[in-house]
């Protein structure tokens, strides 16, 4: 006798909120060992004398009003989750409408939602976001359940993040790299809009079509985030592809900006054409990158001229000369580069991170589910690629601990996990 399976069919949900997907938190989290907060916790004078110092040194992970004053609002009944702890709540009265507002402190030590201890769940992270080990890899080896994980990583995503990223208004990059890296949603292509800025993921929103609407609402988390940190931000130059609707994008939300066409994606054209010229492939690479170097705009013309004219007569018609010819029709958008000396000439940078976030796409097979997880996906990969230290032999390490640390100048704490979170206070948002 056969047996009939009726397989449940899915309803995943494609809507996605146009306004910010995280909203601003009254989580105030700080650096500070288990062991010294159990003992000033039920202490309020103890309390305060901790608290101030970090207030003064750090107060961009504080609320703005908080340096007029604050008082101690209650303290809260001790977690069930995490039996012994307890958390205080301060009150904050703003200057300009005398509203009362309630923070809670939360030390760097406990996971949000009392969850789980942070030095408990670090490694697991860590081997999550720098290798994309699957979910039931990590309940094999550090216990708990799929689940469990992956609602640990996508609570991440709830978070800025430019302001969990950059701490300081003057370390916003103002020459940003633009691209979306193409993945998969339930089967269906789909975009994720990518922004980079000083060696740092600064934007990832998913975007279901690759059109001017869709990608100017998915930059616009973005916008929204830096001028979050910098209300009056607006960037000097983005690098792009030669994708019309992304440069659209780019000019809708940043009317002012520059768009500097990456120079990477003009060779790369020119060299996949151009390899089954054997006897001219050499060359016409020096003369490419000859040209690219040349110290000014002017130079610059007369060797991609001067590359357009070896060009025509040397090389027969074909898929290598068209080539060719167009990288040279598009000097123009190429030397705008030379008016903007730190701007970034080719997506290299942002290369080196989308290949990391392809490996980790791929790995998980891509997004099943709702739009709304997998947008909290790309945001929590792009926080823990900020934050996940270095590999030991590199020789950034010598100086640096992680990007955010190359990025600010500094880390709250040694442990990348604990600077993640203390950096991740009040939701990233400048309140």
């Amino acid at each position: 006798m056969s047996e009939v399976v009726l397989k449940r069919a899915r309803n995943c949900s494609t809507k996605k909120e146009t306004k910010a997907p995280v909203k601003a938190s009254k989580r105030i989290c700080v650096p500070i060992d288990q062991e010294e907060y159990q003992r000033i916790v039920l202490d309020p004078n103890a309390f305060r004398q901790f608290l101030d110092p970090l207030l003064d040194q750090y107060p961009e992970v504080f609320p703005e009003a908080m340096g007029q004053g604050y008082t101690f609002h209650d303290i809260l009944p001790a977690s069930l989750k995490l039996p012994g702890l307890r958390l205080r709540r301060i009150k904050v009265v703003s200057p300009d409408s005398s509203t009362e507002t309630v923070f809670t402190i939360a030390p760097s030590f406990v996971w949000p939602y009392m969850t789980g201890y942070t030095d408990e769940v670090e490694k697991a992270l860590f081997l999550r976001g720098k290798f994309g080990v699957p979910y039931w890899g990590l309940t094999y080896v550090f216990g708990h359940n799929d689940m469990y994980w992956a609602r640990l990583e996508l609570s991440l995503g709830r978070n800025s993040i430019v302001g969990t990223t950059v701490k300081d208004a003057d370390k916003l990059p103002r020459n940003l790299l633009a691209d979306e890296k193409h993945t998969w949603l339930n089967g269906e292509r789909a975009y994720v809009a990518t922004t980079v800025g000083a060696e740092c993921i600064l934007g990832a929103s998913l975007a279901l079509r690759a059109d001017e609407k869709e990608l100017t609402e998915a930059y616009q988390f973005f916008k929204t985030e830096a001028q979050n940190v910098a209300p009056q931000y607006q960037p000097e130059t983005v690098n792009t592809d030669g994708w019309a609707a992304t440069q659209a994008a780019w000019r809708t939300l940043f009317a002012s900006i520059t768009l500097i066409a990456c120079f990477l994606h003009a060779f790369l054209k020119i060299r996949d054409r151009c390899q089954r010229l054997p006897q001219h492939f050499t060359e016409i690479c020096q003369r490419v990158w000859e040209a690219y170097h040349a110290p000014t705009a002017l130079q610059f013309r007369q060797k991609c001229d001067a590359l357009k004219h070896w060009a025509t007569v040397t090389l027969a018609p074909g898929p290598g000369l068209n080539a060719i010819l167009k990288l040279c029709e598009r000097v123009p958008l190429f030397a705008l580069a030379y008016d903007h000396p730190a701007a970034h000439r080719t997506s290299n940078m942002l290369d080196r991170l989308m290949d990391h976030m392809d490996r980790r796409f791929y790995a998980a097979h891509y997004f099943h589910g709702h739009l709304l997880t997998a947008e909290y996906a790309v945001r929590a990969q792009a926080l823990l690629a900020n934050f996940l230290p270095y590999c030991p032999r590199a020789t950034v390490t010598k100086q640096y601990l992680s990007p955010t640390h190359q990025l600010n100048g500094f880390v709250y704490h040694d442990n990348w996990l604990h600077n993640l979170l203390v950096s991740a206070s009040m939701g990233g948002f400048r309140q």
